[in-house]
């Protein structure tokens, strides 16, 4: 019998998506980033498929530290880096590069007296205005760190492009040429493009590239499908029907009954809710796979159950499987439903909801 909410990782579709990605930029190593569990899909069994990454990339030294301890041996690069003397030692002892991005940072570093130097990333805020340093400031930041003898030499060179999933907007072009005006000359290698750099700036690649949500196969651009880009979805969110009533017109469905059936309704209730990381904001029409056949969403989205509109689909009952995104059924499209991003329902997915590894 089918479990009830449960995901579905098939590495062999994460592992076509890595080497698409490389195809894509042939020159560049490849930092896969695993940040926030991987995008809600497993840092370690995620590292663990990713064999032919060059490295990883993660927000926190914690995550860095729990890759190592299962034993992953690729390049981890920290993209917050460490504000403290005991994170930066957490960097040493377990060999994680930390991004660099804040005066306070370099000054840790150069009062450190640390048991073997750390590789660093250092960042050039080039528009993004998060993390990193200005222009004004980058260079003399870049001397002080290749003069620290906590810094493994030389030091990287990185930045962040805010609005590459935005192919018509010229910031990302702004960005580009900002930074390759600091970095001039320079021999350090660098970090640009994330998943829209690399599948859509081609001046964006350089030694190293930063593939997340594509990695996934899900697509960083609005209105547009990871699999236009030849991308595999990893996750496959599945549950089943446990429940089919048969209501007539004029019964209201859900919480505060703002769904009204207008005929007739063989309704279904799946098991799966907002508990489990569907999103509650999920409009009625959104689409569900229940044995291979789209329905749509009725009623109101609770915590631990969905309701179907299952008058079209007469095969449908209690057991069946139910497909709320993934193979056969685009993230990018229910997040549209959602009026959120694919991004927002990948981290979301809970703890409750079994991952279930396959190839």
């Amino acid at each position: 019998m089918l479990p009830s909410a449960h995901a579905l990782l098939d590495m062999e579709a994460l592992t076509h998506n890595l080497a698409l990605l490389r195809r894509r930029a042939p020159h560049s190593k490849i930092m896969a980033v695993i940040k926030a569990n991987a995008y809600g899909h497993g840092a370690i069994p995620v590292a663990l498929a990713l064999t032919d990454a060059d490295a990883f990339a993660v927000a926190r030294v914690d995550e860095g530290v729990s890759l190592r301890e299962a034993g992953i041996h690729q390049r981890i690069a920290v993209l917050q880096g460490f504000i403290s003397t005991v994170e930066l030692a957490l960097h040493s002892r377990f060999d994680l590069e930390p991004v660099i991005h804040s005066a306070l940072q370099v000054d840790i570093l150069e009062a450190a007296a640390l048991d073997k130097p750390v590789s660093v990333w250092l960042k050039l805020d080039s528009g993004m205005h998060r993390l990193g340093f200005g222009v004004k400031e980058f260079s003399a930041y870049r001397t002080r760190l290749s003069l620290c003898h906590s810094v493994r030499q030389p030091p990287f060179l990185i930045t962040h492009l805010a609005n590459a999933d935005e192919l018509e907007d010229n910031a990302t072009q702004c960005q580009l040429d900002l930074f390759s005006d600091q970095v001039a000359g320079l021999p350090n290698e660098r970090s640009i493009a994330n998943s829209a750099g690399l599948l859509a700036w081609e001046n964006s690649l350089a030694e190293w590239v930063r593939p997340g949500i594509a990695l996934y196969g899900a697509s960083p651009f609005p209105n547009r499908t990871a699999a236009e880009d030849g991308l595999r979805p990893v996750m496959t969110l599945r549950t089943r029907l446990i429940a089919i009533k048969h209501l007539k017109a004029g019964d209201a469905v859900g919480y505060g009954g703002d769904w009204v059936c207008s005929r007739p309704t063989r309704m279904g209730v799946a098991a799966i809710g907002y508990g489990d990381g569907y999103p509650r904001h999920a409009s009625p029409d959104t689409p569900v796979l229940v044995g291979g056949q789209r329905v749509p969403l009725i009623g109101r989205v609770s915590m631990d159950m969905i309701t179907v509109d299952l008058t079209e689909c007469c095969q449908a009952k209690v057991g069946d499987a139910v497909t709320l995104w993934g193979e056969g059924l685009p993230v990018e499209e229910i997040a549209r439903h959602a009026q959120t991003i694919p991004y927002v329902l990948l981290c979301n997915v809970t703890p409750r909801v079994k991952r279930v590894v396959r190839g």
